[in-house]
């Protein structure tokens, strides 16, 4: 049994209670409901008056992060921890690399967007990177049943907020970095300083790979540790590509050797992604030629380019929610279109407005048509989102369209012979956050439905 807990839903008998003053809540209101569960210690910034034993510290935040690291840093320093952090890709590239390393043989976890996969267990994580008591219970117990690679997508807002107190890694990626989460860095200069702590939390021997193609990469380089580059003037060079609706021909050269690699995913940022993957396993030391061999395995995970054929057209499911995944995405598919891109897609509530206009610009200049529609309001007001949006479109081939669910049947019933509908934003998330209530709404599905 894990000695800690933070949440007072989750304690059970025996456990001690950590009392957390969050943002939004404070874990001291919990503490009864802690007791009332079986804790049978507290650790809080206050005096109490209860019939348990409780110890009072100055910072509990901190005091959690240094206990875990005590009582477990000595199992978590067992793992082989792999962090890819960036903007874009790092879900992809992460669910390529768990997908390889399972391929091989090597017993492997992913934590990340998608959750927490460890052999056939699966389960659902609220953030990135989940908070530092969830992160070391998920990497204490896969440690414990054999684990012995875990592949994390980093996020800066858990770097900022020092949820990786403790860990170490032993190989690091960096995908691009481009504007998003500015409501809460503020600046660009913040956002990478943010991803740059990860470079305090190497091992002495720890690799760095970045893609060299993106203006930062050199930020990312670190004293005493090697740095390998991907891009087109990397030392993973991509030569050439084609891509086609299912599929990618890459030819790519390593160490003065050609390489060529048919992949099962389109467009070309894929062709990023996959690179971060091989360079990162490559690295880990296994031959390229091996993991060539292996490549048509590879899925992309749900809700990143996920395709469905449908009405003689493309249905496409994409988490792009930022103004450069927005750019790359259509752009991508604007390569392959026969006919017209309709684009389908919102901004979300609570988040940072200044995006707004630039992916409105963004969806109009490129797409045939879009249908503006919500995209988590949150506790915004939806109108006020989609003013924001429509303040940066010059053209008016649009319609806005507030209930997504309405949007995407209007969008599949104007779909014709070799049109591509593109639904960004929500990706894999199966719901819609309107106030502060969780909605049933998974674009998959919306499509699978309409098929029916």
């Amino acid at each position: 049994m894990f000695k800690y807990e933070n949440d007072s839903r989750k304690v059970t008998k025996g456990q001690t209670f950590i009392a957390i003053k969050g943002l939004t809540v404070d874990g001291h209101n919990y503490i009864e409901k802690a007791i009332e569960k079986g804790a049978e210690k507290i650790i809080c910034e206050k005096d109490l008056d209860i019939n348990i034993p409780y110890e009072k510290v100055k910072d509990t935040t901190q005091y959690q992060k240094e206990i875990l690291y005590k009582e477990y840093g000595n199992i978590i320093e067992k793992l082989n921890i792999i962090g890819i952090t960036g903007t874009n890709g790092k879900t992809t590239s992460c669910y390529l690399i768990y997908q390889m390393l399972i391929q091989l043989g090597l017993d492997t976890a992913y934590i990340g967007t998608l959750g927490f996969y460890y052999k056939d267990e699966h389960i659902d994580l609220p953030n990135t990177t989940p908070d530092i008591l969830v992160l070391y219970k998920l990497l204490v117990k896969a440690q414990e049943q054999g684990c012995k690679i875990i592949i994390m997508e980093v996020s800066s807002q858990a770097l900022s907020y020092d949820r990786l107190y403790g860990i170490r890694f032993s190989l690091i990626g960096f995908t691009n970095l481009t504007e998003d989460h500015l409501d809460y860095h503020k600046t660009m200069d913040n956002y990478l300083n943010a991803k740059l702590l990860i470079l305090d939390q190497l091992t002495d021997d720890a690799k760095i790979i970045a893609n060299c193609d993106d203006e930062k990469h050199n930020s990312f380089k670190k004293d005493g540790h090697e740095f390998i580059t991907f891009g087109n003037n990397g030392d993973y060079k991509i030569i050439n590509y084609i891509t086609n609706p299912s599929s990618t021909d890459l030819t790519f050269e390593y160490n003065n050797i050609e390489y060529n690699v048919n992949i099962p995913l389109n467009s070309k940022f894929n062709i990023y992604n996959y690179l971060t993957m091989l360079s990162v396993v490559n690295q880990f030391g296994i031959s390229i030629e091996k993991i060539i061999q292996n490549s048509n395995i590879l899925k992309a995970p749900k809700g990143r380019c996920e395709t469905y054929k449908i009405k003689n057209g493309y249905a496409v499911v994409d988490y792009a929610h930022s103004p450069d995944a927005v750019l790359k995405v259509i752009s991508a598919y604007n390569d392959l279109k026969k006919n017209r891109i309709i684009t389908i897609i919102g901004c979300g509530g609570d988040r940072d407005p200044k995006k707004r206009p630039i992916m409105g610009k963004i969806a109009t200049e490129l797409s045939d048509f879009v249908i503006f529609t919500n995209d988590n309001p949150r506790t915004e007001d939806p109108t006020k989102i989609m003013a924001d949006i429509l303040s940066g479109v010059k053209k008016e081939n649009y319609k806005v369209i507030y209930d997504r669910k309405e949007a995407i049947k209007y969008g599949l019933d104007m779909l014709e012979k070799d049109d591509i509908i593109l639904l960004l934003g929500k990706g894999h998330e199966n719901y819609q956050i309107i106030g502060r209530e969780k909605i049933h709404l998974d674009d998959s599905e919306e499509i699978l439905n309409y098929e029916k």
